[in-house]
């Protein structure tokens, strides 16, 4: 068991202000304080590292997806370094969530992402 056993919930909910951050200045704030800089993030779409690369995956997926955020769906299992839950992107104006998927995190000593492993379990057709 990890001696700071809330360390996970704290790292996920980063993770999720990163994903959620709107505009370049805030998205970067967010990256830098979830990831290490040399941190990545590869999922079936992407595969990139430093807080340039992973804010651009953000960005994008703001693009394809405007008016939608991501939020925790369950709850964050985690032990020792690593971490993994489930997500759901959710449309802020009806509350549909056509992407959901699960995500395992890696941290370092300071409770900051080193890697993310993310599996996407629901894609809207064309997407």
């Amino acid at each position: 068991m990890s001696a700071h056993p809330d360390r996970h919930e704290i790292a996920v909910a980063r993770y999720f202000e990163a994903w959620n951050a709107t505009g370049p200045q805030a998205l970067a704030k967010a990256v830098a304080a979830a990831w290490t800089p040399d941190g990545t993030y590869t999922d079936p779409l992407a595969d990139v590292g430093g807080h340039d690369g992973i804010a651009a995956v953000i960005a994008a997926a703001h693009e394809q997806f405007p008016g939608f955020s991501f939020r925790l769906a369950g709850s964050v299992d985690g032990h020792h370094d690593t971490a993994r839950f489930s997500w759901e992107l959710v449309s802020d104006a009806d509350g549909t969530a056509p992407v959901a998927g699960s995500d395992v995190i890696t941290l370092d000593g300071e409770g900051r992402i080193r890697a993310v492993l993310g599996f996407l379990d629901r894609v809207p057709a064309g997407a």
